[in-house]
């Protein structure tokens, strides 16, 4: 797919996000770090970068994630379109969350936002952030530095973690699948399905599928390459495919949405361990390890 290079986002949004932000503070904070050294403490050979995401520009920057400048302005880029405020936007996955978990895994964590809400809303659980730019890494681990908070951070890709199997209670991701290809999006529900106990959720923050297909003007505004085809899609439909259960979506002021599902209990342990019929609207009736019930 070819990046077009007269946007709305490099003729007019561009523009007035830069007055709007500290330039010269990001210039000095930029300068700062030795960026390659950095990275390459989280660059792993065994993670190969797929085309659909090293091909393309993401948030106005050349090249995508794959380079330093890209860990500086994500998040002064992205502040300011996520109304009415990153914070509550990001606040409604961590709300979200209905198990107690002890392993919480976050997929395309960036630099690391939602990652260390996660950290402070559940500061007894171990949290990984996994991300296919080291760049980002980079960013996200100084994030987690200056606030106090230890946290995992991995270089991967989130459709082939490379992680163990059912070893996680949660699994998230903000903001990643407007930005890959719909099949790509399944592939990665797959493995989050793949990566959590039975009873663990899964829970997905991104655009409004709704909104976005009533309203295409946004997804010129947004100008992502693959917007068009995540908001064709549907998260629900995927992880029901994926294997979920009890999938329900929330909007999240209008323009945003968090899906959640669980993985669900095989028929046979169900049988042996809750003799009553499962009511799918209930996370706590799943069985969960994460809520102290171990097969």
């Amino acid at each position: 797919m070819t990046v077009r290079q007269d946007t709305i986002w490099e003729r007019f949004l561009s523009p007035v996000v830069r007055l709007l932000i500290d330039e010269d503070g990001l210039r000095r904070y930029a300068d700062s770090i030795d960026w390659e050294k950095e990275s390459d403490r989280y660059r792993r050979d065994d993670v190969i970068i797929p085309s659909y995401y090293s091909s393309q520009n993401f948030h106005g920057v050349t090249n995508g994630y794959l380079n330093s400048d890209a860990a500086v302005t994500y998040d002064p880029i992205t502040q300011y379109v996520l109304p009415p405020n990153e914070s509550i936007v990001r606040q409604a996955l961590v709300d979200a969350v209905k198990v107690k978990p002890r392993r919480i895994l976050d997929l395309g964590c960036g630099t690391g936002s939602t990652t260390l809400m996660l950290k402070q809303a559940f500061p007894e659980a171990e949290v990984i952030g996994l991300d296919l730019s080291p760049y980002m890494l980079v960013r996200a681990e100084d994030k987690a530095r200056n606030a106090g908070l230890d946290i995992v951070w991995r270089h991967g890709n989130a459709e082939k973690t490379g992680l163990r199997d059912a070893t996680f209670d949660l699994v998230t991701a903000s903001l990643l699948f407007h930005e890959t290809p719909d099949a790509v999006s399944l592939a990665i529900l797959r493995e989050s399905f793949r990566l959590l106990v039975t009873g663990g959720q899964v829970l997905i923050l991104d655009g409004n599928q709704k909104t976005l297909r009533q309203l295409e003007w946004l997804n010129d505004i947004f100008e992502e390459p693959y917007i068009r085809e995540y908001a064709a899609s549907s998260t629900e439909a995927n992880m029901g495919t994926a294997g979920f259960e009890a999938v329900r979506s929330q909007d999240v002021w209008w323009i945003n949405q968090v899906t959640s599902g669980v993985k669900p209990i095989a028929t046979e342990i169900v049988r042996r361990y809750t003799p009553t019929s499962v009511d799918n609207n209930d996370l706590e009736g799943l069985g969960s390890p994460a809520f102290g019930i171990m097969a």
